[in-house]
């Protein structure tokens, strides 16, 4: 779950740990971008790019670019790369349905920038990874996946179907899969930075984007303008485990996600209190609500005209809290089904594309995992216990990658503090149910050159937690190379709940 610079000519042999990220980008010939319009303002191209930097020649793949251009291109800085996070997600569905968000990218910023995205390798319009047929089959296999257990019963299923995904995705993907880790999409980033012209890169990396952009600041530290890092993920934590728990202790764990998911959801219930009748749940106690509950599930799923909601079920929905526009329908869920038997339609994201499968695919080449089903099952009971509700999420979410069999040589895995040419800004949000403020600490400490600011707001990042102020932080930064006063911060537009 997861969030955030002119010298050529840097040596990208880097001796990282147990794996050595050894490949280069600088062989590779800068490909002739051929932007074209598709629609609504926004110019499509393709470059091709190795599938193996260590044989630049061989096989290359496709990567799809979208671009938004600068509005004043007489004034033009040159290109801003934007990785929306995941990963898996596509850059170019995001860029077209984010790209004129004023709290994400406002009129001043893209005046001076082209923006770009781009679906790295192994997602979605690029060369991808695919482990089904159809999209029929896509859809029938994870309309049939266990939800994540709520108790140590449904643990079985659960892991049986992830280690299907592991199998499917292992005898169907092909060589694309032993090529995705981030430290090539690393690569495939400088060689679009070459591509669009610029000396050196701007970056705006969200979630799982600030994995990409501190392996990109590590193996291209000279080669960087300005870096902004927006729900920070700890790169240790996420790569090895600090200490060298990556084998030992599952990976949203080491990250303590669950505490992240809590903490979080501790504010969901306060400001409902305080927005009243606003906040659908307000009414009596909520805590006490949740509380009843979550127990009343956990004897028995509640059915609500013909729609049943296990314990499980109502916790990962209570833990979507990423996004806090979307705290109230929230609420609204947690009083309807508080209030059942009455009728709620369960809302979930369509399967689209490959963002699962890709996911998978390029998290469990990254990162060290426990490979012993067991040891999921025992920390699935010691965290429910540390964090109530939320501590088994953040055990299980990645639980695939137990089973993955393809692994990426090339895979980065530290050092992380080499000098970059620029200071990094990292921002992120005081309460992050994803990429937790400690952990954003963490990652920032691991820079050789970081600087966090703190949002006083609620929800995963900036791009789902609106603030004007953040924006001009990061706009300041992108622009003019300025940072804020030390012990600034800034609020959000608007309560979660403001209606």
């Amino acid at each position: 779950m997861r969030g955030l610079v002119v010298a050529l000519g840097v040596s990208t042999a880097v001796v990282a740990g147990p794996a050595v990220a050894s490949a280069s980008a600088d062989s590779v010939p800068t490909p002739r971008l051929s932007w074209t319009d598709c629609r609504d303002g926004f110019q499509c191209a393709t470059a091709r790019v190795p599938l193996d930097y260590d044989r630049p020649s061989g096989t290359q793949i496709d990567l799809a670019l979208i671009k938004e251009p600068a509005t004043d291109p007489a004034h033009k800085l040159g290109t801003l790369f934007v990785n929306f996070g995941g990963p898996g997600a596509s850059g170019l569905q995001r860029l077209r349905e984010r790209g004129k968000w004023p709290w994400l990218f406002s009129a001043e910023l893209r005046a001076r920038f082209d923006v770009v995205s781009w679906d790295p390798r192994g997602i979605g319009n690029s060369t991808a990874v695919r482990c089904f047929d159809t999209q029929a089959e896509q859809e029938s296999f994870f309309g049939a996946f266990p939800e994540m257990p709520g108790d140590p019963s449904g643990n079985a299923a659960f892991y049986a179907k992830s280690k299907e995904l592991a199998d499917r995705c292992a005898a169907k993907a092909g060589p694309i899969l032993e090529h995705v880790s981030t430290a090539n999409t690393a690569r495939d980033l400088d060689v679009l930075r070459r591509a669009v012209g610029d000396a050196k890169l701007t970056y705006h990396g969200i979630s799982y984007g600030t994995q990409l952009g501190a392996t990109y600041a590590n193996l291209f530290p000279n080669r960087i303008r300005a870096m902004v890092f927006d729900g920070t993920m700890d790169f240790v934590g996420n790569a090895t485990g600090h200490d060298g728990t990556g084998k030992s202790v599952p990976l949203d764990t080491r990250q303590d996600v669950a505490t992240g998911i809590s903490q979080t959801f501790d504010q969901f219930l306060r400001l409902c209190t305080e927005a009243g009748p606003k906040c659908a749940f307000s009414s009596g106690d909520p805590k006490a609500k949740w509380a009843a509950l979550t127990a009343r599930a956990k004897q028995a799923p509640i059915v609500s005209d013909g729609e049943t909601w296990t314990y499980s079920g109502i916790i990962n929905a209570a833990a979507d809290l990423s996004d806090s526009r979307g705290w109230p329908d929230i609420a609204s869920l947690l009083q309807r089904l508080y209030d059942a038997p009455q009728a709620f339609a369960r809302s979930s994201e369509p399967y689209t594309a490959n963002r699962t499968e890709a996911f998978n695919a390029i998290q469990c080449s990254d990162s060290d995992v426990p490979a012993d089903p067991a040891i999921y099952s025992r920390y699935a009971e010691s965290e429910d216990r540390r964090v109530p509700y939320f501590g088994r999420i953040a055990v299980l979410d990645m639980m695939s990658c137990a089973f993955w069999q393809a692994k990426d040589t090339d895979r980065y895995t530290g050092p992380w503090n080499r000098p970059t040419s620029a200071e990094i800004l990292v921002l992120n949000n005081r309460f992050d149910p994803s990429t937790p403020l400690p952990g954003a600490r963490d990652g920032a400490a691991e820079l050789a050159r970081a600087r966090v600011f703190v949002t006083e707001g609620y929800g995963h990042s900036s791009m789902y937690v609106p603030s004007t102020c953040t924006e001009k932080v990061k706009r300041d930064y992108l622009i003019s190379g300025t940072f804020p006063d030390a012990g600034a911060s800034c609020g959000i537009d608007a309560s979660p709940f403001a209606g």
